[in-house]
């Protein structure tokens, strides 16, 4: 195994608001991107995004992007599971991870300390996890049926388990599933992203090893520190921090199956032991990096539904003698492949027909006419 620090071979200026100076961006030779973002304050943020999640899963592993997410934190060669959290956390730190499609990322924001000490802490500990994660059995847990209650061994393939059923009992989710198991039906963003009791409790140590290897890797990984420090410092801390095995070979995203188009709407209807009626309105968009129809959809989501100013508000709850609805929205969802648009709703259950004529009028009002300048 032969591990150095990688040589810096592009440097980029991006100007961005709020920011005291422009972001630099490095790439070095091993495909690593660092970004440096200066902000003044004492409150540093130290991040790193993986261009891995459930995308990159089929139904044997689906839902091991998410797990590995947990088992991360659960010690390297240098230290124990719990050392990362405890350490930080005793400095004044939120440490912390999220899964979803097309990323997995984890992030420590916390006081800078005096010269700096806890961010250098931060990036260290930060990068050993990064880079040297272990994943033990012995945190993983034994496999066993998620049919017999009598388990023994409840380590984190139980605490993942207990966290999807936990979501059997939130219809914004369910409701969310069940959409989204209809807007896609050959593409990997089909999945749940959490995967399936019945995989987590036997995918093996192996695997999870695997997927950790052959995704974690330089070129998928963007490292983000944001903060009131000396660029060329950090710069030379981040590099000696994650020093990756050079004789590992680099594997990237490629073409994933599409899905032909939708020329036709579909409509779904479940129940549910609940009091109140649950909505969700989708469309498939622009791809991510389609920046120019990206943020005119962010901005139409905020107009259409995005607080008490927003035309669905005004139009649904505000003006109504008598409201359909108690909560309505929009929100834009940004995808590698294509991002979905949505329109939600929490609504009186017997106006059922009602609300979705509402939410119906309302998108043909935003079709046929144009928006405001005041908007």
């Amino acid at each position: 195994m032969v591990k150095k620090i990688s040589k810096i071979v592009d440097k980029q200026l991006a100007d961005f608001p709020f920011l005291d100076k422009q972001i630099e961006l490095y790439t070095l030779e091993n495909g690593h991107t660092i970004v440096l973002a200066n902000k003044k304050g004492e409150l540093v943020n130290v991040s790193t995004w993986v261009k891995t999640g459930s995308i990159n899963e089929d139904d044997k592993i689906s839902g091991i992007s998410h797990f590995l997410e947990h088992l991360m934190f659960k010690g390297t060669e240098l230290y124990p599971a719990g050392y990362f959290d405890k350490t930080l956390e005793s400095k004044g730190a939120i440490v912390n991870a999220a899964t979803w499609k097309d990323y997995t990322f984890y992030y420590v924001t916390l006081p800078k300390g005096e010269n700096n000490q806890y961010m250098n802490l931060a990036i260290e500990l930060h990068g050993d996890m990064m880079v040297n994660s272990i994943v033990p059995e012995e945190e993983i847990g034994s496999a066993f049926d998620v049919n017999n209650p009598e388990v023994e061994d409840k380590r984190e393939r139980y605490v993942v388990i207990e966290e999807i059923r936990m979501r059997l009992d939130q219809p914004w989710t369910k409701t969310y599933n069940e959409l989204n198991h209809n807007m896609y039906k050959v593409h990997p963003y089909k999945r749940d992203v959490i995967g399936t009791p019945e995989i987590i409790a036997t995918v093996s140590r192996d695997t999870i090893m695997d997927y950790y290897k052959k995704w974690y890797t330089p070129k998928n990984m963007t490292t983000i520190i944001v903060g009131d420090f000396d660029s060329e410092e950090v710069l030379r801390k981040v590099r000696e921090n994650f020093l990756f095995d050079d004789s590992l070979e680099q594997t990237q995203g490629g073409n994933y199956p599409q899905e032909d188009e939708q020329t036709e709407q579909i409509y779904l209807e479940n129940t549910a032991n609940v009091t109140t009626g649950f909505l969700m309105v989708g469309f498939k968009g622009p791809k991510a990096l389609d920046l120019k129809n990206s943020i005119a959809l962010d901005a139409l989501a905020i107009i259409l539904g995005d607080g008490k100013s927003s035309r669905l508000y005004r139009n649904l709850i505000e003006k109504p003698e008598n409201p359909v609805f108690n909560i309505v929205g929009a929100e834009q969802y940004q995808f590698k492949d294509g991002n979905n648009f949505f329109v939600q709703g929490n609504y009186i259950p017997d106006k059922k027909d009602e609300a979705i004529e509402l939410i119906k009028n309302e998108l043909k009002e935003i079709v046929r006419n144009s928006i405001s300048d005041k908007e």
